[in-house]
C-alpha cells in the first residue's frame, strides 16, 4: 500500500482547539495532548484508583475540580468546548457526539485528563521512525482486562502503529522515555494474541496501512476508558470522541525523562 503520514499543523495549541474539527495527530506539534473523560463525583474515586490499578492505558495529568472546566494544562481552555469532538454516555451507551459539551456539562462532574499516545509520535519521528497512518491512529479492543476499581471493569484498548522491523527496538526505546503518555509498547507482533482478528477494522480510528517488512506494534490506549463505559455502564459520562484530543500548552520534553531531553 502506499504510504501514508500523518499531517502536520504548526499552529500552536491555542489556535488548534479554537479551530480544529477532525482527529488531532500532527497538530500543534512539540505539545502535549490528552485523552478526556469526565464522570459524576460519587465515581470520580472509582475512576481515580482505575487509573491508578492500570497506569499504561490511564496515565493521568490532571484531574479538574467537581463541576469546574478548567485545567492547569491549559489555564485558559474550557474542557467544555476547546475538545473537537465529544462523545455523551448514559448507562454506557452513546448517545450524542456534539463539538459543544456544555449543555450537557454538570456541575457535579470531575474532569481526567489522561496521556495520550500522540504525544510520543513527534519523539518517534526525531528518532527517524515513520508514521505510516493518517490523521486517526488504529485503535482496538483487546482480549486483556483491565485491573478493576469499584463500579468500573473492562478492556484495554490499544493503538497500532506499523514499525520497520529494524526500528522497533528505536520505537521501544524512545516510547519508553515517555511513561506519562502510555511509555512502551504493550505487545510487539501477532495481533491474535490481543484477540485482534483482523487489523483492516480497528474499533476505532483509520485502518492501518502498512509497508513489506513492517512489524504490527502496540501500545495501551487514553481511549480504554471508554471501552470501560461501555462494560461498566455507569450512568453518565462525558468523553472525547477517539482521536479528537484536548491540545494542552505543556510541551512534549516535559513528559520525556532527562535522558531523552
Amino acid at each position: 500500500m502506499t504510504q501514508e503520514t500523518t499531517q502536520v499543523s504548526h499552529d500552536g495549541p491555542a489556535e488548534v482547539r479554537a479551530r480544529a474539527t477532525g482527529p488531532t495527530a500532527g497538530l500543534a506539534p512539540g505539545y502535549t495532548q490528552a485523552n478526556l473523560i469526565a464522570v459524576p463525583r460519587d465515581l470520580a474515586y472509582d475512576m481515580l484508583l482505575f487509573a491508578q490499578r492500570n497506569p499504561k492505558p490511564c496515565p493521568v495529568l490532571d484531574v479538574s475540580d467537581p463541576g469546574s472546566p478548567r485545567t492547569v494544562l491549559a489555564p485558559d481552555a474550557d474542557l467544555r468546548t476547546d475538545v473537537p469532538r465529544y462523545r455523551v454516555w448514559r448507562d454506557g451507551t452513546l448517545v450524542d457526539e456534539p463539538t459543544d459539551a456544555t449543555p450537557h456539562w454538570r456541575d457535579d462532574l470531575v474532569a481526567f485528563l489522561i496521556g495520550c499516545s500522540f504525544t510520543f509520535e513527534a519523539a518517534l519521528v526525531a528518532a527517524g521512525v515513520p508514521l505510516r497512518h493518517g490523521r486517526n491512529v488504529p485503535m482496538y479492543v483487546t482480549n486483556r482486562e483491565c485491573r478493576p476499581a469499584g463500579r468500573l471493569h473492562g478492556p484495554m484498548v490499544v493503538s497500532l502503529r506499523m514499525i520497520p522491523e529494524s526500528l522497533v527496538d528505536t520505537a521501544i526505546r524512545v516510547t519508553a522515555l515517555m511513561p506519562a503518555v502510555h511509555g512502551s509498547p504493550v505487545h510487539v507482533g501477532d495481533p491474535g494474541a490481543l484477540g485482534i482478528a483482523d487489523l483492516a477494522t480497528p474499533d476505532f480510528g483509520d485502518a492501518p496501512v502498512a509497508e513489506p517488512g513492517d512489524v504490527p506494534v502496540f501500545w495501551a490506549c487514553g481511549v480504554t476508558p471508554q471501552a470501560v463505559l461501555m462494560a461498566s455502564r455507569p450512568p453518565f459520562a462525558i468523553t472525547h470522541a477517539p482521536g479528537h484530543m484536548f491540545v494542552t500548552d505543556v510541551e512534549d520534553s516535559e513528559y520525556q525523562l532527562l535522558s531523552q531531553r
